[in-house]
């Protein structure tokens, strides 16, 4: 449970929503509650056992209450939304709370201040990012859960101008979050570190300098609408250093210091939508790109395409790409035996989606392919809508590679059948 430095967002919420909170407090609206019950259970269908779970084929084995709690001011300037999860795992046998967004915000004229836990988007990929640098949570996404589980919230205060010139978007964030990456307690993947006795993380501590910084500008150029990106922070899967490289017992896991600048594009074409993006990463701890311990610096692409192509049927294509900078030195400064990635990794994907029965039946299917990586991951999924309150969700994760160290490839023997009734209320 991730809560402890959205206190203070909660908070504020409750004083955005207490009765002196705003001049007009007396004409504020009623605060809206619902929320939804979700029961996902999803298999290992390779046989395969993590290194650290259960016995037996357990993936996700959960049951979630959601309770969405939002309101405003009378004149609608004050406003408040909190989203959260009591929930219970089977995996591991415990509760938990799931705080997911938490904040009060205040929006007058062209300003708009949010305070709080916020899930932030931005960038034009599906399922491939360059400019959204804010945490991802990859073991809820590969496990099964709903797409929105994929994006973690920030605990940040941002700022909003808007003005027929440029729209500016400014984030703030002093707690940093990590990416949530597949564990050995539900995934099977290869680890080179097990042996390693003694791990150690080291996260950046709460202080004013180790504050990261994000802004966005955008509006519309010639047909596009146009984004320029910065961003300064830390890489958020982490970095390894090792006590001794021939025969570790220690390895210290930290978040190399990031700087980020792109620009991403996107415009109606042809009937269709052409998204263009790119981003450059700067290393700032490696600017050589000769420790093997931090990702070396790297640009960033990605080119897609999604339109119509006939009634209730979405097509969608993309290519993507990750070039790496200081290529020879990474290779020198490897380790005898360890994998070895390309100059480039190239992946394109297809997503297809098709509405059947008044839009009560939805089927679809993303597949990404690596022709350098030689690796793969497939997501069919059936979707339908029993009433207007009840749903529920078939599918399944297939990953494959040549090899066992590539991004799809590690995660061969984690193939996953997955299945989600949700009900709202």
């Amino acid at each position: 449970m991730r809560i402890g430095p959205a206190l203070w967002g909660v908070l504020l919420i409750l004083a955005a929503a207490s009765p002196a909170s705003a001049q007009d407090s007396d004409a504020a609206s009623e605060p809206k509650v619902h929320g939804f019950l979700l029961g996902a259970l999803s298999r290992r269908t390779t046989g395969a056992q993590p290194a650290r779970g259960n016995d037996g084929d357990p993936v996700l084995e959960e049951g979630r209450v959601r309770l969405d709690i939002s309101g405003a001011s009378g004149s609608g300037e004050t406003f408040f939304l909190a989203k959260g999860d009591l929930l219970y795992d089977a995996v591991v046998k415990g509760s938990d709370v799931d705080l997911r967004e938490a904040y009060a915000g205040h929006a007058k004229g062209a300003l708009d201040f949010r305070l709080g836990r916020q899930i932030i988007t931005w960038g034009v990929g599906d399922l491939f990012f360059i400019n959204d640098v804010f945490p991802k949570d990859w073991e809820s996404f590969f496990s099964g859960r709903p797409m929105e589980y994929l994006k973690l919230g920030v605990d940040a205060l941002r700022g909003r101008y808007s003005s027929g010139v440029v729209n500016v978007d400014l984030v703030g964030v002093p707690f940093f979050t990590q990416d949530t990456l597949p564990s050995a307690e539900r995934f099977v993947f290869p680890d080179p570190l097990s042996t390693v006795p003694t791990r150690h993380e080291v996260t950046p501590p709460a202080r004013f300098s180790n504050t990261e910084l994000a802004l966005r500008l955008y509006r519309q150029i010639g047909g596009f609408d146009a984004s320029l990106y910065a961003y300064r922070g830390y890489w958020r899967t982490p970095g390894v250093r090792l006590d001794n490289p021939v025969s570790p017992t220690r390895a210290t896991f930290f978040f190399p210091e990031l700087s980020v600048f792109g620009a991403s594009g996107q415009r109606n074409i042809s009937g269709g939508v052409l998204s263009l993006e790119a981003g450059h990463y700067d290393s700032r701890q490696d600017p050589r790109g000769d420790d093997p311990g931090i990702p070396n610096s790297q640009w960033r692409l990605l080119a897609g395409y999604q339109r119509q192509a006939w009634e209730d049927f979405t097509i969608g294509v993309q290519g993507y790409a990750e070039v790496m900078e200081n290529h020879g030195a990474y290779l020198g400064s490897l380790p005898a035996g360890a994998a070895r990635q390309d100059r480039i990794r190239a992946v394109v994907s297809i997503r297809l989606s098709q509405w059947l029965d008044y839009q009560t039946w939805k089927l679809s299917l993303f597949a990404a392919y690596s022709p350098t990586d030689e690796d793969y991951f497939l997501q069919p999924e059936v979707f339908h809508k029993v009433t207007d309150t009840f749903s529920a969700t078939l599918g399944a994760n297939v990953f494959g590679g040549h090899t066992d160290t590539t991004f799809f490839g590690e995660f061969e023997e984690s193939d996953n059948v997955y299945a989600i009734v949700r009900f709202d209320f």
